[in-house]
């Protein structure tokens, strides 16, 4: 391992025969970045419409109980490897803390080794450096940003297939182009397609055309704590919102159009609750917290021909669920080695599940320590409360006295999965990799300062550097030279 100090920014399972590929069927996913569950209007937001989701539920299913992670990255750990984050390296967001362990195998591996061009657009977040970068995790194309956080949604530098590029227009607009010429190019070979969109995550920036909706809207539902509510934040998210949704009935049609909809999965999905104290259904907490309100994601699937339409799924899954799902759907083989938390859920989805077990789902603050439990009544918070969801959304009220068997049998979940899953999570000495690919970036959300100099918030993504004033001053990156150059 080598250590270098710079200035500046340096560059440096399933079990199933698979089908023949005529007969694989084509998987495009969507991915919204820090919507709730009550931004869309099929979960009852009379604020805003988003037609071309809700249609997704109207010819498919709707997962009413669908849980995924309190922050981005994790999210899309779980999405990838179908296993707690923890297990795979990931505590947080930024400065190295997001990056998916190299043992992990994704969902693209998958998919690519059961006969699948895969392609994503959009914010990756599980590193940038190969080999954490997309290209190098199962991805045939990749067309967006790596990071947490990008500062300018218009004509913004971009990466593809691991080079600076500058991208047209507004940056949903331009995934959705993208990955519209890749359905187009793969329309006769099977093609799995992940669009993990970055909004309505910040910066609050949108077209003109939708946010002259709402820039003077009256909203008619509001926050369950309306003092907290900052309402022009929440006029930009959901006029960010409806732009998705233009962009979803967009790779709808493309669908139509290349007659693919009837041989294809389409999913729409949020990584986590709310950025903002906005109206989401009463529940308890938004981004961040691993309370309902934090955790509870829309989730809308179509698979026509098999998945009845209009089909309600009230039984609880979660991301950690996908992967086996999905390969279940395809009929092939999961290429993880390490055993999955997740379980396939086709069943449930086609109408065939008879009696589902029940089962818990577990929400975790890594750097906390903190563990929350649901099961399909109850969720145990991670200070000991338990709250029965169906009669109290808001969490308002603690029935651990009253329900002590869950409460202790909850409790003994919370405790295993402390011990044996965040323990996963220690010392982080991973280097960042340079030498893999023909140039390296290493840019400055992932560096450390020294010397005096600050960042400028707690948030590496989106921060600058204070105070460097000295000749002592630096910023250091701790990297493992992969291949040499001369």
């Amino acid at each position: 391992m080598y250590r270098y100090l710079a200035l500046a920014l340096v560059l440096a399972g399933c079990s199933q025969q698979a089908p023949t590929p005529e007969k694989l069927p084509n998987f495009l996913i969507v991915l919204a970045d820090d919507q709730g569950w009550g931004d869309l209007s099929v979960n009852g937001n009379t604020n805003l419409t988003t037609p071309n989701i809700d249609s997704l539920a109207r010819d498919g299913a709707l997962l009413e109980r669908f849980f995924v992670c309190p922050v981005c990255s994790p999210t899309r750990a779980e999405f990838l490897t179908g296993r707690y984050y923890p297990r795979g390296g990931v505590y947080g967001t930024s400065a190295g803390a997001e990056r998916l362990n190299l043992d992990e195998k994704t969902i693209a591996q998958t998919f690519k080794a059961g006969g699948y061009k895969t392609a994503a657009f959009g914010k990756w977040h599980n590193g940038s450096q190969w080999p954490y970068h997309p290209n190098a995790r199962g991805f045939d194309e990749y067309y967006g940003f790596t990071s947490g956080h990008w500062a300018t949604y218009f004509d913004p530098p971009l990466d593809h297939n691991g080079e600076r590029v500058k991208g047209k227009g507004f940056i949903i607009d331009d995934l959705t182009d993208h990955a519209m010429a890749f359905i187009e190019e793969n329309r006769d070979k099977p093609f799995f397609a992940y669009l993990p969109f970055n909004t309505p995550h910040s910066p609050m920036q949108v077209p003109d055309e939708y946010w002259d909706r709402f820039k003077e809207k009256d909203l008619a539902l509001r926050n369950r704590d309306p003092e907290q509510e900052d309402v022009p934040h929440t006029r930009a998210a959901l006029a960010m919102v409806e732009n998705i949704d233009w962009n979803v009935g967009r790779l709808l049609a493309k669908l139509d159009e290349l007659g693919l909809a009837e041989n294809t999965v389409v999913i729409y999905f949020s990584d986590n609750g709310p950025n903002g104290w906005r109206w989401n259904g009463d529940m308890k907490g938004r981004k961040g917290s691993i309370d309902e309100g934090g955790v509870r994601s829309p989730f809308l699937i179509r698979w026509p021909g098999h998945i009845p339409a209009g089909e309600k799924v009230t039984q609880i899954a979660g991301a950690i669920d996908l992967l086996p799902t999905l390969a279940d759907m395809a009929g092939i083989q999961v290429v993880s080695e390490k055993p999955l938390d997740g379980k396939s859920i086709k069943p449930l989805l086609l109408g065939e599940s008879g009696d589902w077990p029940d089962r818990t789902i577990l929400s975790f603050r890594v750097r906390g320590g903190d563990v929350s439990v649901r099961n399909q009544r109850f969720r145990l918070d991670a200070a000991g409360a338990l709250f029965e969801l169906d009669q109290d959304p808001g969490q308002r009220t603690d029935v651990a006295v009253q329900h002590a068997d869950v409460t202790a049998a909850l409790k003994g979940e919370q405790e295993r999965a402390a011990k044996e899953i965040l323990a996963h999570h220690g010392e982080d000495d991973r280097p960042y990799p340079v030498g893999y690919a023909e140039w390296t970036w290493l840019p400055a959300r992932d560096a450390l300062p020294v010397g005096g100099v600050e960042r400028s918030n707690r948030f590496p993504n989106s921060s600058y550097f204070l105070d460097w004033t000295t000749p002592k001053g630096a910023l250091t990156w701790d990297v493992e030279v992969g291949e040499p150059g001369e």
